[in-house]
């Protein structure tokens, strides 16, 4: 079952104008990472040169602030059920 990700109006020019996207992954970090290679504008923009998500990027997964919880390395909605 795929992760949905909505896409907030500021990063929709690097993802052709989609609000939402859905893409398998197991982690937040392949979530991330998944973006990354889908939409070439993303890279850089969601994660530091060592891959810890930018302080000024808002992640939530079910409603909680991945800060929160275990960071990129957090399980997927999906990998959870």
């Amino acid at each position: 079952m795929p992760v949905q990700v909505r896409i907030p109006s500021i990063l929709r020019r690097q993802t052709d104008g989609a609000e939402s996207v859905a893409l398998e992954a197991g982690t937040l970090g392949e979530v991330l990472e998944g973006l990354e290679s889908r939409f070439e504008g993303l890279r850089g923009k969601l994660r530091g040169p060592r891959g810890e998500i930018r302080r000024f990027v808002n992640i939530y997964v079910n409603d909680n602030d991945v800060r929160l919880l275990a960071g990129a390395r957090h399980p997927s909605p999906t990998a959870t059920k």
